[in-house]
């Protein structure tokens, strides 16, 4: 899942990064509410993290903007600003949630896991195809009673499918919402990735392309034949 975080303070910035990365989000930083709109004008996220006192746009603007212009990206409010009349103003100018600073890491993981959750109301708190599940609080895969051990991009491409399951996504899709900006690597990549997936997926008896390629257009996951 890629997050933007949107955020001033290093003293917030640093740890918050370290935790949802160890979490195996991949989180883009913007300083001030005008660099964030304009990576928002360019790139899809998953979620927003957004704090209220911004430099050159706050964040009220910044929502309320967004709102304006049709992007329906859950937005997570972080700000020392506590009072009834503050967290009104936040909702009201479109937020999901609101989450007052200081506040702890595991508070932010489960806020973030429930708003993905509810921008996807199909989708159960374990994400699961056939055999396959994945665990996004705890990030376990299981193949029926087997654990996967997957590296953290196998990972996050494994619960990308599960969370737009019947979706295609072109390479080009997938380098954008799983690598950072500043390191987007060839298109070969994502082709390297997917297979080094279906192999150790193929190990614990999975169909070996339950990532299927669909010719011409990208990747999907692929329904097991029933035996």
């Amino acid at each position: 899942m890629k997050i933007l975080l949107v955020e001033d303070d290093e003293n917030i910035t640093l740890p918050v990064v370290e935790d949802l990365s160890d979490r195996h989000y991949l989180v883009e930083v913007a300083h001030d509410g005008e660099a964030a709109w304009e990576l928002l004008d360019v790139f899809e996220y998953d979620l927003i993290l957004l704090d209220i006192m911004l430099p050159k746009i706050d964040g009220i603007s910044l929502c309320r903007r967004l709102r304006a212009a049709g992007c329906q990206t859950p937005i997570l409010m972080l700000t020392a600003k506590d009072t009834v009349n503050d967290r009104v103003t936040g909702l009201d100018a479109g937020a999901d949630d609101y989450l007052v600073k200081p506040f702890a890491l595991q508070e932010l993981s489960a806020r973030i896991r429930a708003l993905l959750r509810r921008g996807e109301s199909s989708l159960p708190p374990v994400l699961s195809w056939g055999d396959l599940s994945l665990d996004p609080n705890t990030c376990e895969v299981f193949y029926q009673e087997n654990l996967l051990t997957l590296s953290p991009k196998e990972y996050r491409l494994l619960e990308f499918f599960l969370r737009h399951p019947h979706r295609v996504f072109s390479r080009t899709q997938i380098l954008d919402h799983l690598w950072p900006l500043e390191q987007l690597p060839e298109e070969a990549t994502v082709k390297a990735h997917i297979s080094s997936l279906r192999q150790k997926l193929k190990a614990v008896g999975s169909c070996p392309d339950v990532i299927e390629t669909v010719y011409g257009l990208g990747y999907r996951l692929k329904e097991e034949q029933k035996r």
